[in-house]
């Protein structure tokens, strides 16, 4: 009889607990229906990416060594390594190398498996265009660094992460 009645008493307050979660849920559901929408002007109004964003993939022609590394780890073979061997050195020169940003998915393993740290991610997430041709850079415009958005005195920045905005 005792355990009986000790049973329904935990029944009672795990119902009670129950309760009170659903509850407190509702309010911030609540909470949340009651905010204003945020309008971002998008041309003057940008924001800050996120510290490990993955954003367009920069690279540096001298240092690359044309090993080809990241077009083995490439899961569609994107990267275009073009290089002629020089047999009086026995060593690859490299000549061209592009990067189809139509085509690529931003992974990153390029970047993470190459052995000289010639590839880099940047912040960059605005490679829109409307010819799907001119996102295919070349080793000029890969070489080229976008401006930082946090340098640009012409837009406003807004700070999507906290750990920037102690920054």
């Amino acid at each position: 009889m005792f355990s009986m009645v000790t049973g329904f008493m935990n029944y009672g307050q795990q119902t009670i607990r129950a309760a009170r979660y659903i509850g407190q849920s509702f309010m911030i559901t609540l909470s949340h229906a009651n905010r204003l929408p945020v309008t971002i002007q998008y041309p003057y109004e940008k924001l800050i990416a996120a510290e490990r964003f993955r954003g367009r993939i920069h690279f540096e022609f001298d240092k690359c060594i044309a090993c080809e590394v990241c077009v083995r780890v490439c899961p569609i073979d994107l990267p275009v390594v073009d290089w002629k061997l020089e047999t009086d050195i026995r060593k690859k020169r490299l000549l061209n190398y592009s990067i189809d940003f139509g085509i690529c998915i931003f992974c990153g393993n390029c970047v993470e498996y190459c052995p000289t740290n010639c590839l880099s991610m940047t912040e960059e997430y605005e490679l829109s265009t409307y010819d799907r041709h001119e996102l295919n850079y070349n080793q000029i415009a890969l070489g080229r660094l976008p401006m930082s958005v946090i340098d640009d005195y012409t837009i406003r920045t807004i700070f999507n992460s906290p750990q920037i905005k102690n920054k």
